[in-house]
């Protein structure tokens, strides 16, 4: 197909996305699945927010707004970093997207030319190096390991960085894997920023509110100040509000950053949508309690979900310390023969046995960019997620 772009050449479509198709197509033939690969949490979005929705569809907030958001949601946005963050920002140091991954995507669409690097750490969220690829930038990985607790070090970031180094990304908590950086560690990394001035930090922090074990969170321009310049904070409300489907991302960062995205959002999408926009100012500025209930019934999740996997033959299961994925090692299966004569190689096998032989659908770990893994979101019910790790239990304990 001549017609399509070179671009398109660089990414192939996101692996999560397309489990969802594969679960949607399995069930629709009438398979019983259970689908563990979604990363959404399964609450509702809170009443307030609906109510807040339904009120601006009635007063006509249905025109088009500002292309990075309205003033309301601007300073709903500035109220959130100085509540939650303790960070200040001023309208022009705001923008508002169509969903984080669109804010991220519009930070890298402006800033990468052809050989500028994206620092990495893997195990990554599945569209970190592809739209890296997409905007002409080098993705350049850092691997992490469960020793490390899936973390970078100070001295691996410091090895990766070049010259053409534009971007670091750091993902805390992170998905997949849960890890979450204490104050101590994100410091020990600034410093190796401090030290690289030609280095910009993006912060995503949209599972900032699904910490668990009393773990406090911190973003990187709280920790080092002197990089409050050169860092775009990013967040949503798709992960501690529940509103995924409303396609709400935002960031904070330098005037100069941030008229950028402006200028690349005003010839894609132009605005986001004005009632989600009118939701947004709601989640934001109303009652924050509900988070840390929500909080705590994710962590009973995962406390059921890495003691089952851990009583699994085979697999191995660190504990997180935020989001709602576990990242279990399947090592322990590689090699082995499933009842049908097949050998498992890869972590792609694994997942694709669990799927056929059990119905339960997992993402595998090369998606992620570190294998032999893989990933299950518990954003689901306890008595799906019991059921599901009997399944997987079965299936392995079925292998030779």
């Amino acid at each position: 197909m001549g017609f399509i772009s070179d671009a398109l050449s660089r990414i192939k479509p996101s692996p999560t996305v397309a489990l969802t198709g594969k679960v949607a197509e399995l069930k629709a033939q009438g398979r019983d699945i259970i689908s563990l690969g979604a990363g959404e949490p399964d609450f509702d979005t809170p009443d307030f927010v609906k109510d807040a929705a339904i009120e601006a569809i009635r007063k006509g907030d249905t025109k088009y707004t500002p292309v990075d958001g309205t003033a309301a949601v601007k300073d709903a946005v500035i109220l959130k970093f100085k509540r939650d963050n303790g960070l200040e920002y001023t309208r022009d140091q705001v923008t508002v997207n169509a969903g984080g991954k669109h804010t991220i995507y519009n930070a890298f669409m402006a800033t990468l030319n052809a050989g500028d690097e994206v620092v990495i750490p893997t195990p990554y969220w599945v569209s970190y190096p592809d739209m890296t690829l997409l905007a002409g930038g080098t993705p350049v990985f850092v691997e992490t390991s469960m020793a490390t607790g899936f973390k970078m070090t100070p001295e691996a970031l410091d090895r990766a960085i070049t010259p053409n180094t534009k971007w670091v990304i750091l993902n805390s908590p992170s998905n997949p894997s849960g890890a979450a950086y204490s104050r101590d560690e994100l410091k020990a990394l600034t410093d190796v920023l401090l030290k690289h001035p030609h280095v910009w930090v993006l912060a995503d922090d949209i599972y900032e509110h699904i910490l668990y074990d009393g773990a406090t969170f911190q973003t990187v321009a709280q920790v080092e100040p002197k990089l409050f310049d050169r860092t775009l904070t990013m967040n949503g409300v798709a992960k501690a509000y529940a509103m995924t489907g409303w396609r709400i991302g935002f960031a904070g960062g330098p005037k100069q950053l941030i008229k950028a995205i402006g200028t690349i959002q005003s010839q894609s999408t132009s605005n986001p949508c004005s009632i989600s926009q009118a939701a947004t100012v709601a989640a934001l500025t109303g009652p924050q309690e509900f988070m840390k209930d929500r909080a705590k019934s994710f962590q009973g999740r995962r406390d059921l979900v890495v003691k089952m996997l851990n009583d699994t033959p085979g697999l191995e299961c660190p504990t997180p310390a935020g989001a709602f994925y576990v990242y279990p090692s399947c090592a322990g299966l590689i090699g082995k023969t499933t009842p049908n004569g097949d050998v498992l190689t890869s972590d792609l096998d694994v997942a694709g046995y669990l799927l056929e032989a059990e119905g339960v659908a997992v993402v595998h770990g090369e998606a992620f960019g570190l294998s032999p893994h893989f990933r299950i979101s518990y954003a689901t019910s306890e008595t799906e997620l019991v059921e599901a790790c009997t399944r997987i239990k079965r299936a392995c304990a079925a292998l030779k």
